[in-house]
C-alpha cells in the first residue's frame, strides 16, 4: 500500500514537472513571438539541431579549404555530394566546390565564413510571419540565413545551378540572394532535414528603422506594425509601404535597370512568388552629399570593376572584393591609364553607375578586358560590409534583395490562380503566371522610387 502510494506520488510529481515545463516553454514562445528573433539556447527545441548544424558545417566549410579547386569548376564540381559521419548523425553537402567559388566571389574567407557559422554563440531563430512552414535561423553575427527546406526546392536549386552561377558571372551586380551552401542532416530514427545558408540580405541591420518584403500585389500584403518605440523586429508588406517612395536619384535608372534583369531570369526559369525585401535606415550626417577623395574613387571602382571576376572561375578574387587600404597609393600611381583616369572615375561616380569605356583604356588596363561592361549593369558599389544589397540615396540607406526564387509555376500553381481569380475578383494576388509576375513587380518598383 505505501509503495503504491509512493509510485502514485513520483507519478504526480513527474506530471506536475512536465506540466510546469510546458507552462514554461509556452510561455518563452509567446515572448520570443512577440520579439521575432531570439536566442536558441539550452531550453530551445531546435538546439540539438543547430548544434549538429554547427559540427557539420564547420567540417564541411573545412574541407572545401583542404579541398580547393585550382580549375574553373568542372560538371562534376555541380554534382558533387560529400557525405560526412558525426557522432550522433551524418551530413551531406551538395556542390561544395561551386559554393565555396561563389563565397570568394563575394569577397568572403572560408574562414570568415566557418568562424560566422560556427562560433560559439547560439543561433538565432527567426519567426516569420510567411505562410512557408520553413524554420529561419541566424548567425549570432546576424550576417548569414540558414533556412530548411523541401526536397522538392533543394532539387530545383540543384538542376539550376549552373544558370543561377552564368547569370551572377553575367551580371556580378545582381539583386538575387546569394546561396552560399545546401547540407542535408540525417538523424537516426527521424526525418532527413535539407537547409540551405544563404548571405543575409540586411546586413548589417544596427539601424535598420523598417523592413519590408514586396510582391508587388494587395491580397493579404498587410501586416500589423509593431508598437511605437518597441524592439519587436516586424516584416511588413506590400500594404504598409503605399504612400512611400525609395529614394535614389541617379541610382534609380541602375535599380530598374537590375530588377528588370534579374526578373527576367527568374521568369525563364518558370518561377513566381519571390519577394523583394527592401529595408531602410537613416544616413549619419558625414555620409550624405560625400564628395569623394579621389583614392577613395579609386578604391571603390576597384571594387566594383574587378576583371575577370567571376564565380565560374576558382581562386579569383571577386566583386566585390574589398582593396586593402595601403593600394591607395599604388592605384594612384597606376592612372597613367593602366587603371583608371581621373576624369574616367569622375564620371564612374556619376550617379553611382560605372560609365567607363574600354576603348579610352590604355593598353593592359582593368577595363580593357570587359568590352560588355555596361551590359553587366554595374555600378560604384559602396565600402560596406554587404555593397551588392545596399544602396545608398540622398537621405537614406537601403537594403535591397530578391529571396524566395523555388515556387514553380506547376499545375497546382495554375489551379490556385484560377481558385483566387474568382475569390478576389478586380484584385492583384501573389498567384499569377511568371510572365505577369514579373511584369508587376518591375512596375511596382518603377512606381515606388524616385
Amino acid at each position: 500500500m505505501e509503495m503504491s502510494a509512493a509510485a502514485g506520488s513520483l507519478r504526480m510529481s513527474g506530471h506536475r514537472q512536465r506540466s510546469v515545463k510546458r507552462r514554461r516553454w509556452g510561455g518563452l514562445r509567446q515572448q520570443w513571438k512577440l520579439l521575432g528573433l531570439f536566442e536558441i539556447d539550452q531550453q530551445h527545441e531546435f538546439y540539438s539541431l543547430t548544434c549538429m548544424m554547427k559540427e557539420g558545417l564547420a567540417a564541411a566549410t573545412q574541407n572545401t579549404t583542404d579541398n580547393a579547386p585550382t580549375n574553373e569548376l568542372s560538371d562534376d564540381d555541380f554534382r558533387l555530394k560529400v557525405t560526412q559521419i558525426h557522432k550522433d548523425f551524418t551530413m551531406e553537402t551538395f556542390a561544395g566546390p561551386v559554393f565555396s567559388s561563389l563565397r570568394g566571389f563575394l569577397g568572403m574567407t572560408e574562414q570568415e565564413y566557418q568562424q560566422s557559422l560556427c562560433s560559439e554563440n547560439c543561433y538565432l531563430q527567426f519567426i516569420s510571419n510567411s505562410k512557408s512552414k520553413a524554420d529561419f535561423f541566424l548567425t549570432n553575427d546576424k550576417r548569414f540565413f540558414l533556412k530548411t527546406q523541401n526536397k522538392r526546392e533543394i532539387k530545383f536549386l540543384l538542376s539550376n545551378l549552373k544558370i543561377y552561377m552564368e547569370h551572377l558571372r553575367k551580371y556580378p551586380h545582381s539583386l538575387l540572394v546569394k546561396f552560399l551552401g545546401v547540407h542535408r542532416i540525417k538523424i537516426p530514427h527521424r526525418r532527413k532535414k535539407y537547409f540551405i545558408v544563404m548571405q543575409s540580405v540586411f546586413y548589417p541591420d544596427d539601424r535598420i528603422v523598417a523592413r519590408y518584403d514586396i510582391k508587388g500585389c494587395e491580397v493579404s500584403r498587410w501586416t500589423e506594425p509593431a508598437p511605437e518605440g518597441s524592439q519587436i523586429i516586424v516584416v511588413l508588406k506590400d500594404l504598409n509601404f503605399e504612400g512611400q517612395f525609395i529614394t535614389l536619384d541617379q541610382q534609380r535608372p541602375w535599380l530598374l535597370r537590375q530588377v528588370e534583369i534579374d526578373t527576367h531570369f527568374l521568369r525563364r526559369l518558370n518561377v513566381l512568388d519571390y519577394s523583394l525585401l527592401v529595408a531602410h535606415q537613416p544616413l549619419h550626417h558625414d555620409e550624405r552629399h560625400q564628395s569623394l577623395s579621389f583614392a577613395t574613387l579609386i578604391m571603390r571602382t576597384k571594387k566594383s570593376v574587378n576583371p575577370g571576376s567571376s564565380p565560374i572561375h576558382a581562386g579569383i578574387t571577386a566583386v566585390p572584393g574589398s582593396v586593402p587600404e595601403d593600394d591607395s597609393t599604388l592605384l594612384l600611381c597606376k592612372t597613367d591609364g593602366s587603371c583608371l583616369t581621373q576624369s574616367q572615375a569622375e564620371v564612374a561616380s556619376s550617379g553611382g553607375m560605372l560609365q567607363m569605356y574600354p576603348e579610352h583604356a590604355g593598353p593592359g588596363s582593368d577595363t580593357a578586358e570587359l568590352p560588355d561592361f555596361q551590359a553587366q549593369n554595374r555600378r560604384l558599389l559602396p565600402n560596406l560590409k554587404n555593397p551588392l544589397h545596399v544602396i545608398d540615396g540622398p537621405e537614406q540607406r537601403y537594403f535591397i534583395g530578391i529571396i524566395d526564387i523555388f515556387t514553380v509555376y506547376s499545375f497546382k500553381k495554375r489551379l490556385e490562380h484560377l481558385w483566387k481569380r474568382l475569390r478576389h475578383p478586380g484584385r492583384s494576388f501573389s498567384t499569377v503566371s511568371p510572365q505577369t509576375y514579373c511584369l508587376r513587380l518591375c512596375h511596382w518598383v518603377q512606381d515606388h522610387t524616385k
